[in-house]
């Protein structure tokens, strides 16, 4: 009779945290069994982690958060924040609790935390190589399109790199929210690089065209079985940023988060299509005119590249135009901290009229 003896090893492989089930049969020697990468957690302190305490902030929201509801039918994606919870949740809340969807894809920020550790990355994609993601109620599948989507878009258009999506927290921010609603959500997160336009619809028009094969292979709907998240804070203001072509007083503060909702309501609260996005680069891209007063959105290349590929979708599968809708639009220095009691959670910055941010919520709907 064969003796077997089962270990349990936890181990850092290539910065991933890894869980290998070891097996020893009667010779001595050693046999691995199965192993799966986890993505740590990046911010413990803005995000929640916890499911009783998610739980707790969620019904905190649902009695704060005003009356002011949205509909659900044709919605197929949106532009969520990812700011601190305690600063940020009630415009996170009007949005989260429309998307019932098996999976999500989600377009994340490459902040300059990620290129000030790997170098300047531009003009491609960044997929991850993790098994799964942690959320404060159990771990978070990968759908397979992402490995799909690894098989069929040119090599030159992405790069796979678990450090990248480890340093990155703008993707993570949004798993709670979503596996609140949904436990069983899966998610294909994909970060998005600097890159001049043209290259931006060359690449998402051929990650559509993957992604329209893949719902059409496995028989989803849009909005149904499968959502398109778009990660994004507005306005980034103050001289922590290098930021504050206003000044830094209630004067300034009012003038940057007016153009933040004059951009909102001219490109991002109607109908969406190729030449509105591409005026929507002159608004929150950076450019040689030196007069021009332009925003600082991290969010601003995933904003563009989502949209386009959301469109590029929606004509492939002939399931209608485009049309945007905003749900809320505020920042740190208007909402300040929430009171929420006995959490864990905290804040990530101090805000004041030299340092807050802007955010908001924009649904995408087929029409």
């Amino acid at each position: 009779m064969k003796r077997f003896i089962t270990l349990f090893v936890f181990i850092i492989l290539n910065s991933s945290p890894r869980f290998i089930y070891i097996q020893q049969v009667e010779t001595g020697q050693f046999a691995i069994l199965n192993s799966q990468s986890l993505r740590p957690i990046r911010d413990n302190v803005g995000f929640c982690w916890n499911a009783n305490e998610m739980n707790s902030f969620m019904n905190y929201l649902s009695k704060n958060s005003g009356s002011q509801n949205f509909s659900s039918k044709n919605l197929i994606g949106a532009i969520s924040v990812h700011d601190d919870y305690l600063y940020a949740g009630k415009v996170y809340y009007p949005l989260y609790k429309l998307i019932r969807t098996k999976e999500v894809v989600i377009f994340g920020v490459t902040h300059g935390t990620v290129k000030k550790e790997m170098g300047n990355l531009s003009n491609v994609l960044i997929l991850d190589n993790f098994d799964k993601w942690q959320g404060p109620y159990g771990d978070v599948g990968i759908s397979p399109l992402r490995e799909f989507i690894k098989s069929k878009l040119p090599k030159e258009d992405y790069i796979v790199s678990n450090k990248a999506h480890t340093i990155e927290h703008s993707i993570e921010a949004l798993i709670p929210f979503l596996q609140y609603y949904n436990r069983d959500i899966k998610i294909t997160p994909i970060m998005v690089t600097q890159m001049p336009f043209e290259r931006m619809d060359s690449v998402s028009t051929k990650l559509s065209q993957i992604i329209t094969k893949y719902i059409h292979k496995n028989k989803l709907e849009l909005g149904k079985d499968i959502f398109f998240l778009i990660s994004n804070d507005a306005d980034h203001y103050g001289e922590d940023f290098s930021n504050s072509p206003y000044g830094m007083d209630a004067k300034a503060h009012k003038l940057a988060t007016d153009n933040d909702r004059r951009i909102l309501h001219t490109f991002l609260d109607g109908t969406i299509g190729p030449a509105s996005i591409e005026s929507l680069t002159k608004e929150i891209w950076a450019s040689d005119n030196k007069d021009k007063i332009i925003p600082l959105w991290c969010g601003r290349y995933p904003i563009v590249f989502g949209l386009l590929t959301i469109s590029n979708i929606a004509e492939q599968m002939k399931a209608g135009s485009l049309h945007a809708k905003l749900f809320k639009y505020s920042d740190t220095f208007t909402e300040k901290v929430l009171p929420v009691k006995n959490t864990s959670m905290g804040i990530t910055a101090v805000f004041s009229y030299k340092h807050w941010c802007g955010w908001f919520t924009d649904g995408i709907y087929l029409k």
